[in-house]
């Protein structure tokens, strides 16, 4: 495939790519909204960077159709490059871990001529560095090799800067709170530079998992992957936050089941984790009404045998520390 053809099939992916609808969710303190990200083709928000990435290295000549792809990823951003490589005919090595959701994980290995699981621990108890380390392996390996590098690379937050900061930006005449749970730190940077572009009055909240190294806690095992990390991604030094909410594991299996049977929404760990923030934000709030929005990342379907089993739920390792 030429570079002319896979710029027309990139094309046909952003045009795939819809304005992902937003949700009122009813609460007697707040107008609270949530953007259903799990609308996007591939079922995330991870769809939004991985498209820009990708869109931004095929017109700088770093992507030809001779290259690999090669990511480190705790799911949804591996899920969204498989299926957009897939139609760009391009290979893709996603290197996952022991955390990764077996629906995910499957679903790779469907798609993918090659899986690169580690299985080693790091220092910090997680498996972040040993992904990282597979990553620079297989750069050398690969006779042509991309790295898209999502903790680091600025083109993802330039495309929820764009993409889903734009809708945003759309879609109210004024945002007061933007809860937003954080990992790599792309969309937590485009977002928050976009809307306080906007209304600098809004204040963003980045929502951390408790056991992630983001902002300086000592790293320790977390087993729901999609939120926090065991570093702190480059990208955290273009996000503009006024303030940061920690939740253990424990809450974030509340939060969504709490999602859930309140109001329908099957959301995955990192919408729950943030869920469960904002509950505790606005406990005993009643002042003025302020419209509050959040994310819901992705769909509860690939924490089905996890988050949504009351087996795996009730394990007391999630009560470690609490």
């Amino acid at each position: 495939m030429t570079t002319h053809a896979l710029s027309q099939r990139l094309e046909f992916i952003r045009r795939s790519l819809p304005e992902t609808p937003v949700l009122q969710l009813a609460d007697d303190r707040i107008d609270l909204f949530a953007k259903l990200e799990y609308g996007n083709p591939n079922g995330s928000a991870k769809d939004r960077s991985a498209f820009w990435i990708l869109k931004r290295a095929l017109e700088r000549g770093e992507i030809t159709e001779d290259t690999t792809i090669v990511e480190s990823s705790s799911g949804n951003f591996a899920i969204s490059l498989a299926s957009f490589c897939r139609s760009l005919d391009l290979a893709f090595v996603p290197v996952i871990d022991p955390n990764v959701n077996a629906a995910t994980e499957a679903y790779l290995r469907a798609l993918c001529d090659r899986v690169e699981k580690v299985t080693e621990r790091d220092a910090s108890g997680g498996f972040l560095s040993t992904r990282l380390a597979r990553v620079a392996q297989l750069r050398i390996e690969l006779d042509s090799a991309y790295w898209p590098n999502q903790y680091a690379n600025t083109d993802a937050i330039e495309a929820h800067y764009r993409l889903t900061g734009g809708e945003l930006c759309r879609a109210f005449r004024r945002i007061d709170y933007l809860f937003v749970g954080v990992s790599t730190g792309g969309t937590i940077g485009g977002l928050s530079k976009r809307l306080k572009e906007t209304w600098p009055r809004t204040r963003v909240i980045a929502v951390d998992a408790e056991g992630s190294a983001i902002f300086g806690g000592p790293p320790a095992t977390r087993r729901i992957p999609g939120l926090g990390s065991s570093i702190t991604p480059p990208l955290f030094e273009h996000a503009l936050i006024d303030e940061v909410i920690m939740v253990p594991e424990r809450e974030t299996v509340l939060g969504c089941h709490q999602l859930l049977r309140q109001h329908g929404v099957y959301a995955g760990g990192s919408t729950g984790t943030v869920y469960t923030a904002i509950n505790g934000y606005f406990d005993g709030y009643t002042g003025p009404r302020p419209t509050v929005v959040f994310l819901c990342a992705d769909r509860g379907t690939g924490y089905a045998d996890t988050i949504y089993n009351p087996l795996w739920a009730a394990d007391p390792e999630l009560l470690v520390g609490q």
